[in-house]
């Protein structure tokens, strides 16, 4: 299965899912449902004809195209205006899929602008909204760059429970698929359900993983794990890190620390710093990344879980507000289930629409 049919398949699974709310807006217009589409092709600022009152059918007998609509090529899907109220109801439906407030009245006011007045679709709504999510997303859909400095070091922080050690772990294992050289350095040192993850993990991907004593100082690790890397010329050196928001201030020294530490042996590193979020959080991921980035230089996000929400729209407003990279997101459990990302896969299975 391609990842795009796993996206549809996995990514919003509950009943309030985007699509099938859309649906609904469209239908919820008395009479749309039966109405078939004006002869003449609907403008901008043309007044909308009234929808004709609809016919008594049998629940059972689903509506059928018109012999005018079969002549013309035009089809009786239920259409309505888009107005003010419409506007309004889409806004509300795109805030209730995470993409908050701002982002949602950006898409709306750019959807409304060349359709307003006119009877719409559900397929021509999905269609317009996908492209608006696309559009906002297109700039960071980027791949985590490789460069040819070895090792390349890569700092990985997020809060425990996001999927870190796993995203670590397939990281791995799909960059020695690939023909790098990995080594992991198991820094969330007070979590031993984590460090003994990451060896599953190593062990399944070939990579060594380095660990210490629970408790150690997750620094020193790191520097350890930098002179080893850089003895054996390994490609990539994947750092895991704790993620214990409840002890801000002491997570940030630690972060600190870490990069102080490994800067000694190479004044360049990380070369990134990988923020991994957990999409069923919804819009508190909005304020996991204002807070890393205090912390951290964060220069990528990777967000996991979107098999397990029906409200991954936040990942939008992520892209709006920060502008930040996004490298991989994840639909489930297995290796092939973090993949690169792509706007419009993405934009296509959170809207229920055709890929754009």
């Amino acid at each position: 299965m391609s990842f795009l049919g796993k996206l549809r398949e996995r990514m919003f699974r509950s009943s309030s899912k985007l699509d099938e709310s859309l649906d609904a807006l469209v239908t919820a217009e008395p009479g749309s449902a039966d109405a078939a589409p004006d002869a003449t092709p609907p403008v901008a600022d043309s007044t909308p004809y009234p929808a004709p009152a609809p016919a008594v059918k049998p629940a059972s007998d689903a509506p059928k195209a018109s012999i005018l609509a079969r002549l013309t090529g035009r089809d009786d899907a239920p259409r309505r205006v888009l107005d003010d109220a419409m506007i309004e109801e889409l806004e509300d439906l795109l805030v209730q899929a995470d993409l908050g407030v701002d982002t949602a009245l950006k898409v709306t006011a750019n959807i409304a602008s060349s359709r307003f007045g006119r009877r719409v679709t559900t397929a021509e709504i999905k269609s317009a909204l996908a492209n608006e999510i696309a559009r906002i997303m297109d700039p960071v859909a980027r791949p985590m760059p490789i460069y040819p400095k070895r090792p390349q070091v890569v700092l990985v922080v997020g809060v425990n429970g996001a999927g870190k050690t796993t995203t670590i772990g397939k990281l791995a294992s799909q960059f020695r698929a690939a023909g790098k050289s990995v080594i992991i350095a198991a820094g969330d040192t007070f979590r031993a359900a984590a460090v003994e993850q990451l060896q599953v993990w190593g062990d399944r991907a070939g990579v060594p993983v380095m660990t210490a004593p629970e408790g150690s100082d997750p620094a020193s690790l790191a520097f350890d794990a930098l002179t080893r890397a850089q003895s054996e010329g390994t490609d990539l050196l994947m750092i895991d890190t704790a993620g214990r928001l409840q002890n801000r201030a002491d997570l940030m020294e630690e972060l600190a620390k870490i990069v102080r530490v490994i800067r000694k042996k190479d004044e360049t590193a990380p070369h990134n710093t990988l923020l991994v979020l957990d999409a069923t959080t919804g819009q508190n991921a909005l304020n996991q990344v204002d807070v890393f980035r205090q912390m951290a230089d964060v220069t990528g996000l990777i967000m996991t879980k979107l098999d397990g929400t029906a409200r991954g729209g936040v990942l939008v407003a992520l892209a709006d507000r920060f502008g930040l990279p996004i490298h991989a997101i994840g639909v489930g459990e297995q290796i092939d289930d973090l993949s690169p990302f792509d706007p419009a896969d993405f934009a296509a299975a959170l809207t229920g629409s055709d890929r754009v």
